[in-house]
């Protein structure tokens, strides 16, 4: 136990570093997600295809697959395209920033769906109401839309936010120095990656657990009012 207490700072500071990654990363997903399910819903046939295409093709391919493709191959296309057009010099994608951009990618064909499935729902008549008094596309998805929306996408929102968070390991295969880096880089050094490794999956489960309670918390309140059947 010396050993964690010795390394300490350096596991905080891998957790600080894990959970800004999904932070960020659940925002982005719920952009993607909302611009996804828009997609899906969009009565213009090309559009509805590009919806399914990026949740299909998120589904097919694996998680690290994609952050390796979008960590080494995104970054030499940017600088190719960047030397071809003059337009600008060399750019390098940091880990920090591949892992938010692939994780927020990927878990936003996930959110799109739960956002599509929570949207579905929704009784139709009251949209069709909303329309009928005059209110624009807009107004249906802030007053009527969206309330409800939050409702019953919340449980399936619950389960991407909980498997992000546990995504946010891949990561350090290309070099971030998250919580798993940082402890396998100290339990290396001291020749006790069991102990190590323990104490990441004690924070890990620490991180959702704490979720699990906010997100419980959330559930609650924009169900207030609402029976139960």
């Amino acid at each position: 136990m010396s050993a964690i207490f010795e390394y300490k700072g350096m596991l905080l500071e891998g957790a600080v570093v894990t959970v800004l990654l999904a932070v960020i990363s659940l925002l982005l997903s719920i952009v993607f997600g909302l611009i996804g399910a828009a997609l899906k819903f969009s009565s213009a046939k090309g559009l509805n295809k590009v919806g399914g295409a990026y949740t299909t093709f998120v589904r097919g391919v694996p998680d690290l697959v994609l952050m390796m493709l979008l960590f080494y191959g995104g970054q030499q296309l940017l600088n190719d395209f960047g030397v071809w057009t003059g337009l600008w010099g060399y750019i390098e994608i940091s880990q920090f920033l591949a892992g938010v951009l692939t994780l927020g990618f990927i878990f936003g064909a996930y959110m799109a769906e739960t956002f599509r499935g929570a949207i579905l729902s929704i009784p139709k008549g009251q949209i069709e109401a909303a329309l009928s008094v005059g209110m624009t596309p807009w107004m249906v998805f802030s007053r009527v839309t969206w309330h409800q929306m939050v409702r019953y996408a919340l449980p399936g929102f619950t389960n991407n936010w909980l498997v992000l968070i546990k995504s946010t390991a891949l990561v350090s295969v290309i070099g971030l120095h998250d919580l798993v880096w940082n402890a396998f880089s100290a339990g290396r050094a001291v020749k006790q990656m069991f102990t190590f490794m323990l104490v990441v999956m004690v924070i890990y489960l620490i991180i959702t657990a704490i979720s699990d309670v906010g997100l419980r918390w959330l559930e609650r309140k924009y169900s207030a009012g609402v029976r139960r059947v």
